[in-house]
């Protein structure tokens, strides 16, 4: 067995300017996968009326975003170096007479809380990973595999092979150099701006009643009717005809008072942008309102209730995070009092203000009668079923559809093997810092002989992912994304389906989204450390020579109360907004108090058995912290371990 190391000095070289910082910070955000991983949810959670707020949950999610983007930007210039939350907040506390005996309780509060999102997200990314590698083979294999419901036995297999796949190359030290993340940068920029302009052009040239396309019974583009008739059961279906040459099944398509074939004609009025409907439940006479699509340009953009947006803004803080990962390269950059700041702030404007902007107006506005906001919240991939759609409309055929889509769809997993990598990483490093501090088991604090990576932290990380994976997946068809009994029905019936398949749309229904549970653990995790981060930079600019009222307290001061406020609203919203669940948002938030109140129990009991002081009482403030605290920790961690907290 290789030597374990406790310390090993990185002796990283500084060649990162402005642009290879920036470029690194955002291959972690990956605005090309988030839009196809997350678009489900944000039409499912809020449903049915939300999802008409889902752009302007995005600006508000990127203002809260940007004010803690600030934050850690001033914190990298007064603390240059190979930097993170955990290593601002000790600093920072270190550095001030009224502060200084709280340093390491506030550096654990910050590590352990920081936790729950860098320990969840990576298992969140591998659940999604699968739903899309899943959807990829219903497409493949219509025959074995469902698109619109994967299988749980594969993808309960793909999410060990993936978790365990991903953290061998962070086990490796292998990371992505400043060209791979430019190329995939790159890449998933190019396809979603290529797929953004098609799906605008496609909703500009279908106006009110012209022919265009939905997706029939298979998954299949079409731009006609299609005859019904009766199942056993009485429930209407397509009508089949067989060729009498090839005995090839085929839909029947009706006809029109002129002979021709029936084309499906689009609609944008308002009483089919939002449908009423009789409620569920009989003792409720008032209708059930659901948005289904927007009827102008402007309804994208225009916010319609603080509520929607708030709900949206909180499921969208999953694809905006990852910015804060240029602070930990201090060592690498070349002029980091200056560069890292700015890439913070770049990285986020670039994918957020144009990328996510431009992504989710041409997404939103493509809905339509033919393909509503409640299809694209029954299906495992709405983003790709809308790149099947406008690419069979732009080149004349639905297998050149399905070819379109399934490229667009190669960019995104390529895209998320960086993404899940570097949360892997992020993972690591974080828990390796404490384990060096001995504030969590001082095995997370030992290194590789050989590849100097924190290799217990990475394993214990891979395994954790691959069960988060796991418990997402096996509620992503709940609550309300829960399929239809027609559609249960049409499942294959062969192994790979003989597990995971709910009897029916009620029972699944009545179960809470695990998926959305998983997400939000990790955007609560997200919230506290942001809040914290928010914080510190108000404490460590207080009463320094550099002090700006604007960007050192009143903007912090915005992100605190911002992400504090989006965490409360899950406490009050699924009482005062319809159609929002109490189920996802009270056990995610259950779960984030559990891991807090076992945090404290776990660090006042470890201060006793070791005999650490909790509270820092005799050294002068500004001392530099002794050999084995964090702000030695942070900085020598290896390169196969590149991003931060």
């Amino acid at each position: 067995m290789a030597e374990e190391k406790a310390a090993q000095t990185s002796g990283v070289k500084a060649t990162l300017g402005l642009t290879g910082l920036t470029i690194n910070a955002m291959a972690l955000i990956a605005p090309g996968a988030f839009l196809w991983l997350t678009y489900a949810l944000q039409c499912q959670y809020g449903a049915p009326l939300a999802g008409q707020d889902m752009w302007a949950g995005i600006a508000l999610a990127l203002l809260l975003c940007f004010a803690t983007a600030i934050s850690y930007a001033e914190l990298s210039k007064l603390y240059p170096g190979a930097g993170s939350s955990y290593f601002f907040a000790e600093q920072a506390f270190l550095g001030k007479t009224t502060h200084r005996r709280y340093a390491r309780f506030a550096k654990f509060i910050v590590g352990w809380s920081s936790h729950l999102y860098y320990w969840v997200y990576p298992g969140v990314m591998v659940g999604v990973t699968a739903l899309l590698t899943g959807y990829i083979l219903g497409q493949l294999w219509p025959a074995t595999f469902n698109a619109g419901f994967p299988s749980l036995i594969f993808m309960s297999v793909f999410c060990v092979i993936f978790s365990y796949g991903v953290s061998y190359i962070a086990y490796r030290g292998v990371v992505g150099s400043t060209g791979v993340n430019m190329a995939i940068n790159v890449i998933q920029i190019t396809a979603l701006i290529v797929f953004s302009v098609i799906a605008i052009a496609y909703r500009v040239k279908h106006p009110d009643g012209s022919q265009g396309y939905t997706l029939d019974q298979d998954g299949t583009p079409t731009s006609v009717v299609y005859e019904t008739e009766k199942d056993k059961d009485g429930n209407p279906q397509p009508k089949k005809i067989k060729d009498p040459k090839t005995g090839e099944e085929t839909y029947s398509v009706m006809k029109g008072a002129d002979g021709k074939d029936k084309p499906i004609a689009l609609t944008y009025a308002p009483d089919q942008a939002i449908t009423s409907a009789d409620n569920p439940d009989p003792n409720i006479k008032e209708k059930v309102l659901s948005f289904q699509f927007h009827r102008t340009a402007g309804s994208v953009t225009s916010p319609h209730s603080m509520s929607f947006v708030i709900i949206q803004a909180c499921i969208a803080i999953l694809i905006l995070v990852g910015f804060e990962s240029v602070t930990s390269m201090g060592e690498e950059a070349v002029n980091p009092k200056r560069d890292i700041p700015i890439a913070v702030l770049a990285s986020l404007g670039i994918q957020g203000l144009f990328c996510y902007f431009l992504e989710y107006f041409a997404a939103n506005y493509f809905l339509n009668s033919g393909y509503t906001m409640t299809t694209a919240a029954g299906s495992s991939a709405p983003i790709g079923d809308m790149m099947y759609i406008v690419g069979t409309w732009l080149f004349g055929s639905a297998s050149a559809g399905k070819a379109f889509m399934m490229i667009q769809a190669f960019t995104v997993f390529l895209a998320l093997i960086g993404t899940t990598l570097s949360c892997v990483s992020t993972g690591a490093r974080v828990t390796y810092a404490m384990g060096r501090d001995e504030e969590v088991p001082s095995h997370f604090g030992l290194l590789h002989g050989t590849h100097l990576t924190p290799h217990k932290t990475i394993w214990t990380l891979a395994g954790l992912s691959a069960v988060i994976g796991i418990i997402s997946i096996i509620g992503a068809f709940w609550g309300p994304a829960a399929p239809t009994d027609d559609a249960l029905k049409a499942l294959p019936k062969n192994g790979w389906y003989s597990l995971g398949v709910p009897a029916t749309h009620d029972i699944a229904a009545a179960r809470p989204n695990l998926l959305l549970v998983t997400t939000l653990v990790s955007n609560f995790g997200t919230f506290v450390l942001y809040m914290l981060t928010c914080l510190t930079a108000m404490i460590a600019f207080k009463e320094h020579h550099t002090f700006r009222e604007v960007k050192h307290s009143v903007i912090p001061m915005f992100g605190f109360v911002a992400n504090l406020v989006c965490m409360l609203f899950y406490l009050v919203g699924p009482f005062t907004v319809d159609g929002m669940s109490w189920k996802e948002s009270y056990i995610a938030l259950g779960v984030a108090a559990v891991w807090g109140i076992y945090g404290l129990r776990y660090f006042f009991k470890t201060s006793k058995v070791k005999g650490k002081s909790v509270w820092i009482d005799d050294a002068p403030a500004g001392t530099v912290p002794p050999a084995g605290s964090a702000s030695t920790a942070v900085s020598v961690v290896p390169s196969g371990v590149n991003s931060s907290n």
